[in-house]
């Protein structure tokens, strides 16, 4: 949190550098391109703007709604999603230049930074490390969305930007991994981090980074395995992680959500300075919502797996369609409001719980002339969720009024570093007892199943299914789901056809009354790529286009 108390001054520093950058004679009661890089506390606010470009809370929420795990209503994720989006839709354009900024931002840091001749070595040595890592990151994103895309080392100038051509995403992905490892040396441990750095990047971001990298190119599992293993085996010097005790505390708790053991690197935020709102458009309407801007499907509720293990689906689940959100992992709780949902206003057992009404007609305030409750399922309604779900994660019970809130987003925990572990073992036919016992088994008895039936290595089944409905469920809406349908190649499976929402449709002819929230199109030859923007396209002779756009 600290990390970026000091960020509301970076803007005016760095319009003070670019209103300077043509002068040749540095002015005497102000900074210049010649003098900024020479002051210290101008470095750090350098340093700050590059973490404050990292990434976003659109960023961070967006991907859900491209995925099967969520249905936005309006907008671009709508296009997206239904297979409708062309080189045209802003989405792409803003996704692209988001990352592209950072990365100048980051190239003109390092360019500029030998000029400080004040501060340790030692010191500008890791200012180094972490800028490379955040433009490792950057380029990590977009090779992810679009491919073969411009690899940008140096701050190249106007005229360079519009020749640039695309490199292929394999020489990308190798520049990525060559700079994690070179940076990895020079940067501190979690457990080196005093409390004013909380938040800063380590080695254990480096590694998590690394091992995402490597999991997302399919055929390097060996590699994802060593580099999970240094982070779960190595920890006195990479660092101490560990699972937290609590699963909800970590998404909604002030202090657990700042600090604690199982965040490797976060989107650092800061209440009342540094926010993000989207809950507001999250939340159902009884308390304190707005519009919804994005609900969960149905397809996401139904992977959530009884508290025996087994899926819904499965034989002697003891899943029962007339409660279906009994005996079901603590996550989903946790994660999603359904039908009958007990809110708990302070986000422990001392609140005052609310529950939330959605199926049509089960509010007890509805009358004749007030048919319908503010959070039951009306169709079409776009104050009420078009699924009839809504979100519970990332609930901050101390928001300020419309739920601007101060909460980090995490983007890399612990937790996922024990899913990459347990699917590159698995994948390489090495998945046992005691794998599943340090990495499923342990986020199952932390989420709060206490089954042995859940806990145990299971004797049969899919263990591919049973990994991959996990890692689902753990990370809803962190913004991973669409990579890894994408990573998978099943994408083109769970996203044609509708997202469907809960069982209020009314008609039970059709698709047995699960409400068809959206009809959805995923073109293989073309959608797991997005387009490069159109309007790039057109200002750089050499930019080309991906298939099918």
């Amino acid at each position: 949190m600290k990390l970026l108390q000091k960020l509301f001054i970076v803007i005016i520093a760095a319009t003070a550098v670019a209103g300077c950058k043509k002068l040749n004679i540095a002015p005497t009661n102000d900074f210049s391109s010649l003098t900024f890089w020479k002051v210290n506390a101008n470095v750090y606010n350098a340093l700050y703007n590059n973490y404050h470009l990292i990434y976003n809370d659109a960023l961070y929420f967006n991907p859900e709604a491209v995925s099967d795990n969520a249905y936005a209503a309006s907008g671009d994720l709508t296009s997206i999603s239904a297979g409708t989006a062309t080189a045209t839709t802003q989405k792409f354009a803003s996704d692209w230049g988001t990352y592209y900024s950072a990365i100048k931002s980051c190239n003109e840091f390092l360019a500029n930074i030998g000029q400080n001749t004040t501060l340790p070595k030692d010191t500008i040595t890791r200012l180094i490390a972490e800028t490379r890592f955040i433009r490792a990151f950057e380029h990590f994103n977009l090779t992810k969305w679009y491919g073969d895309v411009p690899l940008v080392t140096n701050d190249i100038t106007p005229d360079e930007a519009k020749v640039i051509a695309r490199t292929p995403k394999a020489a990308v992905v190798a520049f990525i991994l060559s700079e994690l490892n070179a940076i990895i040396p020079d940067l501190p441990s979690k457990d080196q981090l005093p409390a004013s750095q909380n938040g800063r990047i380590t080695k254990g971001a480096a590694l998590a980074l690394e091992a995402r990298v490597l999991l997302y190119q399919g055929n390097r599992m060996a590699d994802v395995v060593t580099v999970c293993e240094q982070l779960m085996n190595n920890q006195s010097v990479n660092g101490t992680y560990a699972l937290n005790a609590s699963y909800t505390d970590l998404f909604s708790d002030k202090v657990v959500n700042k600090t604690n053991n199982e965040t490797i690197l976060s989107v650092q935020y800061v209440p009342t300075v540094i926010t993000w709102q989207d809950f507001w458009d999250f939340a159902p309407l009884s308390v304190g919502g707005r519009v919804n801007s994005m609900a969960p499907t149905q397809e996401l509720v139904d992977d959530y797996v009884m508290t025996n293990g087994d899926g819904i689906t499965d034989a002697g689940s003891g899943y029962d369609s007339t409660h279906p959100y009994a005996n079901r992992d603590p996550r989903l709780t946790a994660t999603i409001v359904y039908d009958g949902y007990l809110w708990d206003s302070e986000g422990g057992a001392n609140g005052t719980t609310k529950t939330i009404y959605i199926k049509p007609g089960s509010d007890p305030s509805d009358s004749p002339t007030n048919p319908n409750g503010p959070d039951e399922y009306v169709g079409g309604r776009q104050s009420s969720s078009p699924t009839g779900y809504y979100w519970r994660k990332y609930f901050d019970p101390n928001a300020q009024v419309n739920y601007v809130s101060g909460l980090n987003l995490h983007l890399f925990r612990y937790a996922e570093i024990l899913l990459d572990y347990a699917e590159a073992e698995n994948s390489l036919g090495q998945m046992n007892a005691t794998i599943w016992n340090g990495t499923i088994g342990a986020l199952r008895a932390r989420a709060g199943f206490t089954s042995a039936a859940a806990l145990a290595y299971p004797a049969t089944g899919d263990m591919t299914t049973i990994i991959r409905r996990e890692r689902r469920a753990e990370l809803a809406l962190e913004g991973l789901r669409t990579d890894d349908i994408r990573r998978w190649q099943t994408a083109q499976t769970v996203m044609n056809g509708y997202a469907h929402g809960a069982q209020f449709s009314g008609d039970a002819t059709t698709d047995n009354g699960f409400i068809r929230a959206q009809k959805r199109e995923f073109n293989s030859g073309r959608d797991y790529l997005w387009p490069i923007p159109a309007n790039d396209v057109s200002l750089d002779k050499n930019l080309t286009q991906n298939p099918g756009y």
